[in-house]
């Protein structure tokens, strides 16, 4: 149930607090609490109009540490903000801005700007804590319509939801839930208090919330589970189109990955959610048919990202690039089952998804997903677990103890199960290999095995940093020879992960990235000024050119890898979506054809996951997964951007209905689906 906003007598008295009617120091604690564990906090300090905060996490290995400086003006807006500290994979930050006689002015990673300070606009800050999101919503609140445009650009939004209490005994009070749009991507939901002041931010895998209410952390990520899910069934009503009949589409050519060609004109027919035929273009239509003309375009079966870690928010946007079909690579067991239930169901539309499980040691470092383990018995346990819940592979993570490794990978093998995983601390690919793995996944942890020490831990930022090392590296020197030829002739599958390599190793504060090059300007500005930031520290003389170096290096050996016939995978641990054309593309530099890559895509990662029957090609009898492109993506990968229209079971999406709800530009129109004509009575 929907409850009203707070009196305006509160909200003055509240805007009055922040501007400075407090006379003592009031000091706000917050825990930040994963699903498994407390990583990290946020103290704000308010002293009359100056705010002070400092905010540390630190998850797998990394994370933001930011230290804050605010002073309020009367209106409870900053009029002057400076953050500094790093980022989550170390970058540094150096944020200011300034609301002096009517101009506001400030400096990010991505540059310079300015802008009227006495138009209204708020300035969202680049690299602020979560405490931040509180002093928006404050101030949305106290706007009439809920609205506010902002600075460098954008609107925000706040939608006001229900009411809940949290605490216990003196601690009990009643606060309000509110989603907090206009930032990137989705909304945030929010807890607030009575006075206005920021409460909790929740989602489903962690939240950040006022110190004492550590005990309510469970039931606030589901509450943020189910709000969630809510959008996403609301979303998935409004842009999911299911015909009641045949679809025909007309005048389209169907991309066969087992040959890499493109085909001649024809139709494809569906049926429910599968293949009908694949007709030729003057087969005529029958009654009761839902048609599509393709104008000439190719139809592509739908694309495997191989290396997800899958929410709910990400669900359509896969789906509008053409992605029907996810492995997951680790995620909350639980809230990662719902969502695959919700998306078989029809309650939220999204891409099918097989789930790969994540086994992690127990460590300062861990990572909170899957089963975390403190030995090897609880090892095995946990792959039984998966084993006995139908997963068809594990993932051994960065904290795990590499002699474990070993009994693992033989379990999983008794069990019929596949072993894939990053490089336990203090090992190496060629440990891993004699253990018993079948995949390696991502190429820095390959890599790394060639410039550590064996006391070196990975576990830290330094399974990033460290590459600046491949810089130096002789590709051909013994260790790495001795490796390579271990991969080759043990048949051992890579997923490089090339993209995330790209972002991390190449990625400017101020430029917008090599990668991101052809759909930065349809992005929304808070993802845009993300882009534009460096995720490493380069700030020491050199390296730029060693972290470039780098990104050459890790190129040659994925080429070297291709040409001696390993069998390379395609994901990219960037959440997928337009993020997954961007790494076949990077297939493409490392000595793929455009057709290889969509059948490395398509046909070869349905076989992989035993689902080549059913998936892959665009086939009769075959599911109903595919998209369409304009033009002829074996010549132009790029034109995957343009997808026009994605079909997964059956079920009609157009991308170009789908991004605007995510705050992206279309990179295409629909082609319209005409409906039959209603029957005479």
């Amino acid at each position: 149930m929907r409850t009203p906003l707070p009196a305006r007598a509160l909200l003055a008295a509240a805007l009055a607090l922040a501007a400075g009617a407090a006379t003592a120091a009031d000091v706000q604690r917050y825990r930040v609490l994963g699903v498994e564990a407390e990583i990290g906090r946020l103290i704000a300090t308010r002293d009359g109009d100056t705010v002070r905060i400092e905010y540390d996490v630190k998850d797998n290995g990394r994370g933001p540490t930011i230290a804050e400086a605010l002073t309020l003006g009367a209106d409870g807006r900053p009029t002057g903000w400076t953050i500094t500290g790093t980022t989550t994979f170390g970058s540094k930050v150096d944020e200011r801005y300034e609301r002096r006689g009517g101009t506001a002015s400030w400096r990010d990673s991505t540059g310079t700007g300015e802008g009227d300070g006495d138009g209204g606009a708020m300035y969202v800050a680049q690299s602020s804590s979560p405490w931040a999101l509180g002093l928006y919503a404050r101030a949305l609140r106290a706007d009439d319509d809920g609205a506010l445009a902002t600075l460098p650009g954008g609107t925000l939004r706040l939608e006001p939801g229900e009411t809940i209490e949290v605490g216990t005994g003196a601690k009990k009070q009643a606060v309000q839930v509110v989603a907090l749009s206009g930032l990137d991507y989705d909304p945030t939901n929010l807890l607030l208090e009575a006075d206005g002041d920021l409460f909790a931010v929740i989602s489903p895998r962690g939240v950040t919330l006022r110190e004492g209410y550590e005990a309510d952390a469970p039931r606030l990520r589901e509450l943020a589970a189910r709000l969630g899910t809510e959008r996403f069934e609301a979303l998935s009503r409004r842009l999911a189109h299911r015909p009641d009949g045949p679809l025909r589409i007309r005048n389209v050519r169907v991309f066969d990955p087992e040959s890499g060609t493109v085909g001649a004109l024809s139709s494809v027919v569906v049926f429910r959610d599968r293949i009908a035929g694949v007709q030729p273009a003057d087969a005529p239509g029958t009654p009761g048919e839902w048609v599509v003309d393709g104008e000439g375009g190719t139809l592509v079966p739908g694309l495997w990202e191989m290396h997800g870690h899958i929410g709910q928010n990400r669900t359509l946007m896969n789906l509008a690039a053409g992605i029907t079909s996810v492995r997951d690579m680790g995620n909350d067991n639980a809230v990662l089952d719902r969502l695959i239930r919700n998306i078989e169901d029809g309650r939220i539309a999204g891409p099918r998804i097989t789930p790969a499980g994540f086994i992690e040691g127990r460590s300062p470092f861990s990572a909170n997903n899957g089963i975390l383990v403190k030995n090897e018995a609880e090892t095995l346990d946990a792959v039984r677990w998966y084993a006995a819940r139908g997963f068809n592979q594990v993932k051994l993570y960065n904290s795990m103890r590499p002699d474990w490794s070993a009994k693992a990978a033989a379990e999983a093998h008794r069990l019929g199960l596949r072993v894939s995983g990053h490089i336990p601390a203090f090992s190496n690919a060629d440990a891993m290999m004699a253990a018993g793995y079948d995949e390696l996944t991502h190429i820095n942890q390959i890599m790394l095995g060639w410039v550590l020490g064996p006391e070196e831990d990975t576990r830290t930022l330094l399974r990033l940093t460290a590459l600046s090392r491949l810089d130096a590296l002789d590709l051909q020197s013994p260790r790495v020879r001795t490796t390579m030829d271990t991969i080759v002739g043990r048949k051992v599958a890579v997923e490089p992960t090339i993209a995330i390599h790209e972002n991390l190793l190449l990625n400017q504060d101020g430029a917008i990235p090599r990668g991101q090059q052809a759909v930065f300007a349809n992005l929304p500005v808070g993802a845009q000024r993300s882009a534009k930031r460096a995720w490493t520290d380069m700030s020491k003389p050199g390296d730029r050119e060693a972290y470039a170096g780098a990104f050459g290096k890790i190129l040659a050996t994925v080429r070297e890898m291709h040409e001696r016939g390993v069998f390379l995978i395609p994901g990219t641990d960037l959440g997928g979506g337009l993020a997954f054309h961007r790494e076949l593309e990077l297939f493409v530099e490392a000595g793929f054809t455009p057709a290889e890559a969509l059948r490395r895509a398509t046909l070869d990662m349905a076989r992989y996951q035993g689902q080549g029957e059913s998936l892959g090609s665009i086939e009769r009898g075959k599911l109903a997964d595919f998209f369409l492109v304009p033009g002829d993506p074996t010549k132009d990968l790029g034109l995957l951007r343009q997808t026009r229209l994605v079909v997964k079971d059956g079920t009609v999406f157009f991308p170009a209905e789908i991004y605007p709800a995510f705050g992206v530009t279309p990179f295409s129109a629909a082609p319209a689906l005409v409906k039959p004509a209603p029957s005479a009575p």
